[in-house]
């Protein structure tokens, strides 16, 4: 009982604070209005610096937060990434709000004038997953900040020592009008979501994706959802096996997997199996030869290394042939798991239907390239997909057949990092885009307005209508049959 109430009250006060925090950010943006480029590009500079001039502190909370995260990932993946961000918003930013012109679509609109005003939303919300936090929370609000909005970010439980170094840094370069950090304590994302945001934006699991959207549907909030999936991977036989062996191999071991838009499964033509197996073990052997090194990121926490063990066990007990790479035993005290093949899976199989998440790659062999599509077009559509082929034809074949979110060719992940593609998935995979125009797009208001002219025929078509009206939506129908 006493416990209950404990949680009510720490619930109420959870609340209490984000509707505050809320009520103040949208009352600063209608008080001061939109906002200059000038100011605009200031927050995006000061976004920048946060991270700057707190790089190495930023790396040290991640790598606590994981218990061993790569120093060198952290800087490819988040700092590197995210500033190139903002330095491509603060290019971009004079001609993305510029007003747009647009067609008068008619001559009975003579002398009228159409214009486009990118206009911004107001408050932002932002819900940050775990796995790569600085990249996703500092390139959403780069969109947000570009468009001129407020923002508040929702951290994960899991970044718990990143949340409160943001929390302690971020009043250095923004007002709690602008911009303020939660972390996550227990309930602080369902309620966060239930705020009447402007626009919420939510990467992470499917699962949650749903909660989140059912939240905000209560105050019709629009929404945009980065999510997973199986995104796969085929290679064609004709495609060098060393040089798909590298790359495939690279972004799986990139932060042990645990990657959205990481190589699921992989398509590998029957009669290159052998050889995909001898590459990938040169390939660790060189790479990747000790799994205990800091080199090697761990797996985030226990309930996620046990999950992928458990996977693991399942397929094996269901026939599946497990393939490490590493020839290393995975530790539960560091949470490292060898770099793992899984070939003979079926959809008995966990390891079949849902995302891996984590260094273990499932591979399904073919003949011919329908079997790979008719494959993959049963399942929910993923958000990325990976073609490995010289063949001009056979990829269009692929792409045109296959929807995903985005599609790297002849590689894998790399699609994500292009400041001017958007990004974003599909169906199960999510919904929107953000990342460069399409980020400012997605938390602005394209704003139409018409400007009639001093003169409008318009009062010659008024009712009662005689002969004159009638003879000019007659001559208009005639023109547009």
């Amino acid at each position: 009982m006493e416990v209950t109430v404990r949680s009510r009250i720490e619930q109420s006060i959870i609340e209490k604070s984000l509707k505050d925090c809320f009520q103040l950010q949208r009352e600063s943006f209608h008080m001061h209005g939109i906002e200059t480029n000038t100011e605009r590009k200031q927050h995006l500079l000061n976004l920048k610096l946060l991270v700057t001039n707190h790089c190495d502190e930023i790396i040290e909370a991640i790598n606590q937060d994981y218990g061993n995260r790569s120093r060198h990932e952290t800087l490819l993946a988040e700092i590197i990434t995210a500033t190139d961000d903002i330095n491509n918003n603060i290019k971009n930013l004079k001609k993305w709000t510029r007003v747009q012109k647009r067609k008068v679509n008619h001559s009975m609109y003579f002398g009228a004038k159409n214009r486009v005003i990118p206009q911004p939303l107001g408050v932002i919300g932002i819900i940050v997953p775990w796995n790569f936090p600085i990249n996703l929370m500092i390139s959403q609000l780069s969109a947000a900040f570009a468009a001129g909005n407020n923002a508040m970010v929702k951290m994960s439980e899991n970044s718990k020592f990143l949340s409160q170094l943001f929390i302690k840094l971020v009043p250095k370069y923004f007002t709690r009008e602008k911009l303020q950090i939660f972390e996550e304590t227990g309930d602080v994302g369902i309620e966060f979501s239930k705020l009447p945001f402007d626009h919420l934006m939510f990467t992470g699991s499917g699962a949650t994706g749903r909660k989140v959207m059912e939240a905000a549907a209560k105050n019709l909030t629009p929404v945009t959802l980065e999510l997973g999936g199986k995104s796969p991977a085929v290679i064609d036989p004709d495609y060098p096996i060393e040089k798909a062996v590298e790359r495939i191999m690279f972004v799986k071991q990139f932060n042990a997997g645990q990657i959205c838009t990481n190589v699921d499964y992989l398509f590998i033509h029957e009669s290159k199996l052998n050889e995909f197996i001898q590459a990938s073990t040169n390939w660790v052997d060189k790479h990747i030869p000790d799994i205990n090194s800091k080199d090697y990121t761990s797996i985030i926490d226990k309930k996620s290394y046990e999950r992928l063990m458990s996977c693991l066990l399942d397929a094996e007990s269901k026939g599946a042939k497990i393939i490490n790479l590493n020839r290393q035993e995975a530790n539960p005290l560091t949470r490292k798991i060898p770099l793992t093949l899984v070939l003979n899976s079926n959809d008995k199989m966990e390891i079949d239907f849902r995302e891996i998440f984590g260094p273990i790659l499932m591979i399904k062999t073919y003949q011919e390239p329908k079997q790979v599509v008719d494959y993959i077009i049963k399942r929910d559509r993923p958000l990325a997909f990976y073609p490995f082929s010289y063949n001009k034809d056979l990829v269009e074949f692929y792409i045109n057949n296959i929807m995903s979110g985005g599609v790297s060719v002849n590689d894998a992940l790399f699609h994500v990092g292009q400041h001017d593609l958007p990004f974003g998935g599909v169906g199960a995979s999510g919904m929107g885009h953000y990342h460069g125009y399409e980020g400012f797009l997605t938390f602005s208001k394209l704003r139409p307005v018409f400007y009639q002219a001093s003169f409008s025929s318009m009062k010659f078509l008024a009712p009662p209508y005689g002969k004159f009206a009638t003879w000019v939506f007659n001559f208009l129908v005639k023109m547009k049959s």
